[in-house]
């Protein structure tokens, strides 16, 4: 997932960024594994943008009201999950020095989870919402194995740094989150919720609580704090540290409180833990934006959407915090601002994810296609593998996009609203459809042969062990 240095792997040092020392490829997975993660990813996200603008903008309207659910699977549990879990079976071996628990497990995770995201999503997506039972039983099991897999890894890599807390924290909110969640989709087919004294709404909301805050934003917090220093090439200052600190302490207690307070519908609970989620985002997007502004590094699309996550990260924490000091329950502040919450809060995971995805895929593809190469024949650096060009054409698209969707739900735009959104979507999807075809040009380009079958240097490594 880095700028790895391998003795005997990789004899030259990739002009990236600066690694911490210690860091090891020999106990990544095979590289199938994380590849495949992200290109069904990738498939996850041009289907629910796809779906999305498309209802939007006047397209086939989904059965029953359900449509909005179906979208929200496909982007949150498809694109962001699927890629969260390929990432930390790629970096938790490779950051602790340790050997993933399972690369079979691996394996599985995805085949269950990608099956009921589909599934789940037809099901909701045609108004038939209590046949999707057994689509929501295949994602559940695919998150309980992702989690067995990664706890039994992580357990082995004591005393925990500031990301390996986070990434223990967030595996024990996906544990509650895919709880409730499997509770909700059973509800739909047996009413299990109404013998209780839970609403829907209200179990609604801890279970997006605890999934978005406390799985994906906790590893992306975490994750953030080596990848943000590591792209940008900066030191990190014992300012950095103490904030990273008081984060650490603050934010999984307010998940927790606001993921409970939303459940039991307790407005001082959840208030509380409002204001500490949304000071713990600040705290990272101040951390994240020193290592942006100090950067020694060369403009990359890393950097450059980092910047952008910095300032969605500040911009969403301050204004959820205003939010949900008088309001913090119900599906309207669910993301805080009504306005520019979830806006903001989409960027903020977006940029992380599609900025991270511009190294990890050319970085994991360079190592196994390239690296024993080093010495003997030129080779391309990692950033010649996919086209700069159009990376600078998706960022300008998506981030043009992004700030025209923010005008269109502050400013009263009257009868141009439609107009502008329409553009805006349409800039979004430009984007997006640009970035996953980067990517995969670059898999096809020159790691087509890593998505069939391990290289033979991990056939190597497998027989050696």
């Amino acid at each position: 997932m880095f700028d790895y240095t391998h003795t005997g792997e990789c004899t030259q040092r990739v002009p990236m960024q600066r690694v911490p020392s210690g860091l090891t490829t020999s106990t990544r997975p095979p590289t199938t594994i994380p590849l495949w993660h992200f290109l069904v990813a990738l498939v996850f996200l041009l289907s629910g943008s796809g779906l999305g603008l498309s209802w939007t903008l006047g397209g086939p309207v989904p059965g029953s009201g359900f449509g909005g659910i179906a979208v929200a699977h496909l982007l949150l549990v498809g694109w962001v999950c699927v890629t969260i879990l390929g990432a930390m079976t790629q970096f938790v071996p490779v950051w602790s020095g340790i050997e993933l628990h399972s690369d079979r497990l691996a394996g599985l995770q995805l085949v269950l989870v990608a099956v009921g995201v589909i599934g789940f999503a037809a099901a909701l997506w045609i108004g038939r919402p209590v046949d999707a039972i057994g689509a929501a039983g295949a994602m559940v099991a695919g998150f309980a194995v992702f989690v067995y897999n990664l706890a039994r890894t992580l357990w082995r890599a004591r005393p925990f740094d500031v990301t390996e807390r986070h990434f223990a924290l967030a595996i024990g909110f996906f544990v509650l989150a895919v709880a409730l969640g499997g509770v909700l989709a059973a509800d739909y087919r047996w009413g299990l919720i109404v013998t209780s004294d839970l609403s829907r709404s209200a179990v609604v909301d801890a279970h997006v609580t605890l999934a978005v805050f406390g799985g994906v934003l906790t590893t992306v917090v975490g994750a953030l704090y080596q990848l943000g220093p590591m792209f940008a090439q900066t030191d990190t200052s014992p300012l950095d540290d103490r904030l990273a600190t008081v984060e650490t302490g603050l934010y999984p207690v307010g998940v927790l409180a606001l993921s409970a307070g939303r459940l039991f519908e307790h407005v001082l609970a959840a208030t509380a833990g409002g204001l500490l989620v949304a000071t713990g985002v600040v705290l990272a997007g101040i951390v994240l934006g020193r290592h942006v502004r100090n950067a020694t590094a060369s403009a990359s699309p890393m950097l450059s959407r980092y910047a952008v996550v910095a300032i969605a990260a500040v911009a969403w924490g301050l204004t959820a915090a205003t939010t949900w000091v008088t309001s913090p329950l119900g599906p309207v502040v669910r993301f805080g601002d009504p306005a520019v919450g979830s806006l903001l809060l989409g960027a903020l995971v977006g940029f992380v994810v599609i900025g991270t995805l511009y190294h990890i895929v050319p970085f994991i593809v360079w190592l196994e296609r390239y690296s024993d190469l080093v010495g003997l024949e030129p080779v391309p650096a990692i950033d010649d593998l996919y086209d700069g060009r159009v990376s600078m054409i998706d960022f300008s698209t998506t981030v043009s996009g992004t700030v025209l969707l923010l005008g269109t739900a502050v400013l009263p735009l009257g009868e141009h609203l439609h107009a502008v959104h329409t553009l805006a979507g349409g800039l979004v999807l430009v984007g997006i459809s640009l970035f996953v075809a980067n990517q995969v040009v670059t898999l096809v380009r020159h790691g087509s042969s890593l998505l069939v079958g391990s290289t033979e240097r991990e056939q190597t490594e497998t027989s050696g062990r």
